[in-house]
Order: C-alpha cells, then structure tokens, then sequence
C-alpha cells in the first residue's frame, strides 16, 4: 500500500521517514521529493509499505503527529 505523507518539515531525512513507518512493518520503498534546483524537500514524500494492515496501521498512528515540529499528514495515495 503506497501513502502520501505531507505537511514535512524541510529538515525531516528519508531516514527518519522511514524509521518511524519501519515502526509498524516492513517499508518497502521510502522517497522523499526533492526540488530539482535546490535538492531540498519539497514538504512530502511517498512510503509504500507491502502489507495493508502495517500501512493502516501507520497512517492511523503517524497522522497528526507532530515531527520535527510540523504537523504531518498520511493517507493512502488515489493510483
């Protein structure tokens, strides 16, 4: 299941994204999106985790929670 995280803080690495959904299951791809000119954040990124009840899990959880003093936001991705 692929989720879209948004409201990042710019200072937020791929790998503390991913160490905190790696929480609630496996993480099969972690991506952070990054401004081609810049190279920093973009405020969003994208967490594919293999097993729907983690990704559910994750999102329930993470949803809300305030990192690196931002309020983020996790839903499932629309295909």
């Amino acid at each position: 299941m692929k989720l879209l995280v948004r409201n990042l803080a710019r200072s937020t690495s791929e790998e503390n994204l991913k160490a905190m959904f790696e929480f609630f299951g496996a993480v099969q791809s972690c991506s952070l999106v990054l401004d081609q000119k810049s190279g920093s954040s973009k405020g969003f990124a994208f967490v594919e985790m293999p097993k729907p009840g983690d990704a559910k899990a994750a999102a329930k959880n993470l949803n809300g929670k305030d990192v690196d003093g931002h309020k983020i936001r996790v839903k499932k991705t629309e295909k």
